[in-house]
């Protein structure tokens, strides 16, 4: 069956970006004038809740076009500001859930990755590499929903995780938007 031009351009869109739900420009119409509340809840979830598949970076920048553009009446200011809140309250979260279940994930000593031994090593890595690492895994999708579980699973310390996380958030959430 041969499909025309548009169905297949659409097709390879959706293929190639993942489902036509979660595209940034969908999301933000769906939800009409709850857009940017719905905005603020993706960030929170993905950077906290190890939803590693919502569309962060994208959503952020095509938020600030329909700001720009007045289809979201929100300053892009407050925007700014509301967006590293739910950025960095999303990673706190993802901080104490790595935290508190960590200890229980590796107990057990005859397991191939969720060892006592790599627990050791991710606390090392904090130690050594902990705030640039933090910063920098802002800006690569998969690696930010999971680091801030793995810092409090490596029990970064959290004064430490919460500066870097914040620098990081205010770079990310206010720059790319």
């Amino acid at each position: 069956m041969t499909y025309p031009r548009p169905v297949l351009d659409h097709l390879t869109w959706t293929l190639a970006i993942g489902p036509s739900w979660l595209q940034p420009e969908a999301i933000l119409e769906r939800f009409g004038t709850w857009a940017f509340v719905a905005v603020l809840v993706i960030v929170f979830v993905e950077c906290g809740l190890l939803m590693f598949f919502l569309p962060g970076d994208s959503l952020l920048f095509v938020t600030g076009l329909f700001i720009g553009a007045g289809t979201i009446d929100v300053n892009i200011w407050v925007a700014c500001i509301l967006l590293t809140i739910a950025a960095i309250a999303g990673n706190v979260s993802g901080y104490w859930i790595g935290r508190k279940s960590g200890p229980a994930l590796f107990k057990n000593p005859d397991a191939k990755f969720l060892t006592p031994a790599n627990v050791e090593k991710t606390h090392a890595f904090f130690e050594k590499y902990g705030p640039r690492s933090i910063i920098l895994a802002r800006f690569v999708p998969i690696v930010r929903t999971f680091i801030t579980v793995v810092a409090g699973v490596g029990k970064m310390d959290f004064r430490h995780f919460l500066i870097y996380s914040s620098i990081g958030g205010v770079i990310w959430a206010g720059g790319v938007t």
